[in-house]
């Protein structure tokens, strides 16, 4: 199995210092969304003292050219602090921090679609919109090749695999609960996990998360996932048709409710805005990879539990549909429905802001209002 030289060192040399005392001063860790607008980069800061909100963190910057974001004669970007998290790998009292890019200009990058997100959710902030995203993913070796696969062949074909357990079915647990613990004790919302339909896939659900928070937890949650594959020496995959051929894709299917569709009677509501969203199913194709649909072109076919690329569709408990709504919420009349179109590789800003647009703020037409 092709894992990376780093796997090999004793993870027991390091861990006796990181048990030396580091006193008052606290490591800061931030990330942010690179110029791909999947990819994440990091950089650690010490700080006098343990920060208890985002205002005590001081902005940063650094070089863009070399993260696909500015060119090399005016290369700095500026981090701006948006969501702080506990440490799960140096632990309390040190920090992630998970930062909005701006420009030399201070206007935002081109891949940060936080900024614009921000502002859309707090104009419908009265609606409580309710967010639960289930993230798709799969653990590849160093050399590409799913974690668990034969070297120079293919598992058995799907079936046993999704929620399956034994070590014939189930390749990379160990990976999966180091993130799931990982996730808790830093603070994300992370509300469940399970296989997936192809071996070596996996899920994990975050939420349920209001407005702006739901972007800020998936984005941590990815970035804690691969810092863990890393000390296992594997990748993480997020590629939305990871192997081609009879294989499941890897999706971000997004749970989205308001509070009117949550009481009684909702139904209603929902009905209401899968109309809608009918209506704009290019605009949201669009918005729901970082390709603007290219990438979910391999994955929506018609098949493996997807919908088609090209046409709309809704139904209950119907998982080849664009929206599912549960049966359970058919049979109460209430709850929330289930876009299943945005990819594994999505950004959450833009599909969250992509459902707020539609269903609360009435936008129509292809391309999104400027506020």
């Amino acid at each position: 199995m092709a894992t990376s030289a780093s796997a090999q060192l004793s993870k027991m040399v390091k861990q006796q210092y990181m048990e030396l005392p580091q006193g008052d001063k606290v490591q800061a860790m931030y990330i942010w969304i690179d110029g791909t607008g999947e990819g994440l980069r990091c950089k650690t800061r010490t700080l006098d003292s343990e920060p208890k909100s985002i205002d005590d963190l001081p902005e940063w910057n650094f070089d863009g050219s070399s993260t696909y974001q500015s060119e090399g004669s005016n290369s700095d970007m500026y981090l701006i602090p948006s969501a702080m998290f506990r440490d799960p790998f140096r632990k309390d009292p040190n920090k992630l921090v998970l930062c909005e890019v701006v420009k030399y200009n201070h206007k935002p990058a081109e891949t940060n679609h936080r900024h614009k997100c921000k502002k859309v959710m707090e104009m419908v902030d009265h609606q409580i919109p309710w967010f639960g995203m289930e993230q798709e993913y799969t653990i590849l070796g160093t050399d590409g090749h799913p974690f668990g696969w034969p070297s120079n062949g293919f598992p058995g074909p799907q079936g046993p695999y999704y929620c399956g357990v034994g070590a014939d079915k189930a390749y990379g647990r160990d990976i999966v609960e180091a993130h799931y613990r990982a996730c808790l004790y830093a603070g994300v919302m992370i509300c469940g996990t399970n296989a997936e339909v192809m071996p070596a896939q996996w899920e994990f659900q975050i939420g349920p998360c209001e407005g702006i928070n739901m972007g800020d937890h998936l984005w941590v949650a990815r970035f804690i996932l691969h810092r863990v594959c890393e000390d296992f020496g594997v990748v993480a995959s997020f590629d939305p048709k990871p192997i081609p051929g009879n294989w499941n894709g890897a999706g971000c299917h997004t749970n989205f409710s308001t509070k009117e569709m949550r009481e009684d009677g909702g139904l209603k509501f929902i009905e209401e805005c899968i109309e809608k969203l009918g209506k704009r199913h290019n605009y949201h194709i669009r918005a729901y990879d970082p390709k603007g649909g290219l990438d979910n072109a391999r994955r929506l076919t018609g098949h493996h539990e997807t919908s088609n690329i090209h046409e709309f569709s809704a139904g209950v408990a119907n998982r080849g549909a664009s929206i599912r709504i549960p049966r359970t919420v058919g049979q109460e009349k209430k709850g929330y429905f289930e876009d299943r179109r945005p990819s594994a590789n999505c950004d959450p800003y833009a599909v969250t802001q992509a459902l707020i647009r539609t269903c609360l703020l009435d936008e129509e037409g292809e391309e999104p209002v400027e506020y």
